[in-house]
């Protein structure tokens, strides 16, 4: 009785989609200070640039992809979130694995630090210098190898554009198991060493599970090759897990393999608005229970979130105003059977309270434009100046409780503090916004929003990794014992600590 009259509320068209994070979102921000000026922090005892040392990169490279002017290398040096900031003079671009290898060989060998760099979109200032590290940018080993319809498998080198390969797989009739709001600019090498998560989380589970195999080149030059083409491989000790979240610290992933389901033939989008927090929880849970295994998103934003997004990029919502909107998308093989769950879940939850007003659609314009709607938030919040931004995972039974929390401890000192994220696999991204960067703020903040979310047992990241800026709160996520363990593979992959140094481990 609800849902024909929900289905024909939608009535926004969808306009290009954001294809480069940076681009998108189309603000003039200052230029951040040197992150050694910033945050407090010494150099390590690496080799200084010399003339000799770019003599060598251009005989590899040639002097083309060697880059060393200022106005070159500049972007190369700062984060998507202008938040750090350091001070490479030189750029170099490798388009194979033995070029790669024999860049870092030389680098290991002279000791200079070296940072590799994906689609720079990263969040936690991992994929640009601290210092003066030699940038080694993946751009353009861009090569899709093969795309195995019968296995479903997508192999290529790792400085492809996520959009691209989605692209690519839906020619095959098969879909990317990860999705994300900067895909139209992040490289399938950056969100393998991130272990990036994504909007298909959910439904595909993260990267350990479907990267089947990657080549890597160490610290010393030496090339791994762990790719594989097939799930079962049971082989010994399974070395590509090194490399998948480790942040480029163990070693440059230069090519991979990885599997991609068969596309859904039938999609479905809900957008529904809810009074609280609690009604979310539970409507998720009659989700879990009422769309089963068709459920392949389960978003969550809080109103401020929602109108950010709408005011900055001009979208229109699909309905009436309110505290909480969930979004839900299902994929399945059968249209009718789709429908018939969702109909049946919408109205037991409309019913019930919990969900208050909505609309559906299986529409791909349609569809777009609601996702449109959760994917802008990020580059929205930007628009204030600086923002903060905290990626986490929290119990659902507290999961919302920090933003409330967050928002009484900074009181006017912030422009915003909203909630947004994953609510399918508790990932609460908290983001705090101020006109520019305070260091004030940021005490309040630091390490407030990490012991929080310790003491209800979360993770200090769900899934944009420690790069720089979270490296001293790791400790709340992990014991002092695995801590040991991972700086032993540390010195035992990168002696000379020359790969992404001042990333992920604590610095003693």
């Amino acid at each position: 009785m609800y849902l024909r009259s929900i289905v024909t509320r939608l009535n926004a068209s969808r306009g290009n989609f954001i294809r480069s994070r940076s681009m998108a979102s189309g603000l003039q921000r200052e230029i951040p200070a040197l992150t050694k000026d910033r945050y407090p922090i010494k150099r390590g005892k690496f080799a200084e640039l010399s003339d000799s040392d770019l003599s060598k990169f251009e005989s590899i490279l040639g002097k083309g992809r060697v880059l060393t002017q200022a106005e070159d290398i500049q972007s190369y040096n700062i984060d998507y979130l202008g938040s750090v900031r350091g001070y490479s003079r030189v750029v170099l671009k490798p388009k194979s694995t033995e070029e790669v290898a024999e860049l870092l060989k030389f680098c290991n060998e002279r000791r200079l630090a070296v940072c590799p760099q994906g689609g720079n979109t990263g969040l936690v200032g991992g994929s640009v210098p601290v210092f003066d590290e030699v940038v080694i940018s993946l751009q353009l080993m861009d090569k899709i190898e093969q795309v195995d319809e019968y296995s479903g498998i997508l192999v290529c080198q790792s400085g492809c554009v996520l959009e691209t390969l989605e692209e690519k797989a839906k020619e095959k009739g098969l879909v990317m198991p990860l999705d994300l709001g900067a895909k139209g600019s992040c490289h399938i090498g950056g969100n393998v060493s991130t272990n990036a998560g994504g909007l298909r989380l959910l439904r595909y589970g993260n990267l350990h599970g479907s990267v089947l195999g990657v080549e890597a080149v160490t610290a010393q030059g030496h090339v791994l090759d762990l790719m594989s083409n097939f799930k079962k491989d049971n082989t010994g000790y399974h070395l590509k897990h090194l490399f998948i979240g480790s942040e480029g610290t163990l070693g440059i992933i230069t090519r991979l393999s990885i599997f991609c389901p068969t596309a859904s033939r039938a999609v479905n989008v809900a957008f529904l608005g809810l009074e609280s927090y609690e009604a979310v929880k539970d409507t998720f849970l009659a989700a879990k229970r009422g769309l089963g295994e068709i459920l392949s998103s389960c978003e969550m934003m809080d109103d401020l979130s929602l109108q950010c997004s709408m005011q900055h990029f001009n979208l229109t919502c699909p309905i009436d105003k309110y505290p909480f909107y969930m979004l839900i998308e299902t994929s399945g093989s059968n249209m009718t059977h789709d429908e018939e769950k969702l109909t049946t879940f919408l109205e037991n939850t409309m019913e019930k309270g919990l969900v208050l007003d909505g609309t559906v659609t299986n529409e791909t314009t349609k569809m777009r434009s609601i996702w449109r709607l959760r994917e802008s938030i990020p580059d929205s919040l930007l628009k204030d100046g600086y923002c903060h931004k905290y990626d986490i995972s929290l119990p659902l039974d507290n999961f919302y409780d920090i933003v409330l929390a967050t928002r009484k401890r900074v009181g006017s000192l912030a422009t915003k503090v909203t909630g947004y994220g994953h609510v399918g696999d508790s990932n609460l991204h908290l983001n705090v916004t101020c006109p520019k960067f305070s260091p004030e703020l940021y005490k309040l903040l630091e390490p407030f929003v990490y012991e929080y979310t310790s003491n209800v047992r979360g993770s200090v990241s769900a899934e944009h990794g420690i790069g720089f800026l979270k490296t001293k709160y790791l400790k709340y996520s992990k014991r002092p014992e695995a801590l040991a363990v991972m700086a032993q593979m540390k010195q035992m992959m990168d002696p000379n600590g020359i790969l992404n140094p001042y990333k992920v481990l604590p610095q003693i």
